[in-house]
């Protein structure tokens, strides 16, 4: 129901646009047409690593290592993982949807989705450069840390903790 109501706004102000400026509307979609050209390489490469790992992995291993049995080590594996990761939000929280169908625990779903978007030992070279590696390491050492808060009180809000 809630991508029927998300299209419908989107439809409308689209036409809302068109109406305004057909020109820069058609600019505009031009340019948005582009970047998803560029995004789908990296987008179906990605969905086809996340498809082959379901695959290959089995259920029993992923429930093992992020299941609800230890949510804390589940927790920190998540993270570890969510920390060494580079994946666009689009992908992972489809991802973290499978998961959780298979077992995996709110809190290690959380864990993964935050150090995902916040920590970025992969892209720790550029923040380097950019920030400065002092900069850079306390960024990715207080966001690894927020996102295990996070994770507590996700699993607390859910009941995994107790």
């Amino acid at each position: 129901m809630d991508v029927i109501i998300i299209s419908a706004v989107a439809a409308l102000a689209l036409l809302v646009s068109l109406l305004a400026d057909r020109r820069r509307t058609g600019r505009a979609l031009r340019i948005a047409g582009k970047r998803l050209l560029g995004l789908l390489p990296s987008f179906l490469t990605m969905l086809a690593a996340v498809s082959l790992v379901l695959t290959f992995v089995s259920e029993e291993t992923i429930v093992r290592y992020l299941g609800a049995d230890n949510r804390f080590l589940a927790t920190l594996i998540a993270a570890v993982v969510g920390s060494a990761t580079l994946m666009p939000g689009f992908i992972a929280f489809p991802l973290s949807g499978i998961l959780l169908s298979k077992g995996v625990a709110y809190m290690a779903l959380s864990a993964f989705t935050t150090t995902l978007m916040m920590v970025g030992v992969l892209t720790f070279p550029i923040e380097r450069r950019y920030l400065g590696a002092r900069v850079a390491v306390i960024r990715n050492v207080l966001s690894f840390v927020i996102a295990l808060v996070v994770a507590l009180a996700t699993g607390l809000y859910f009941g995994e903790v107790v």
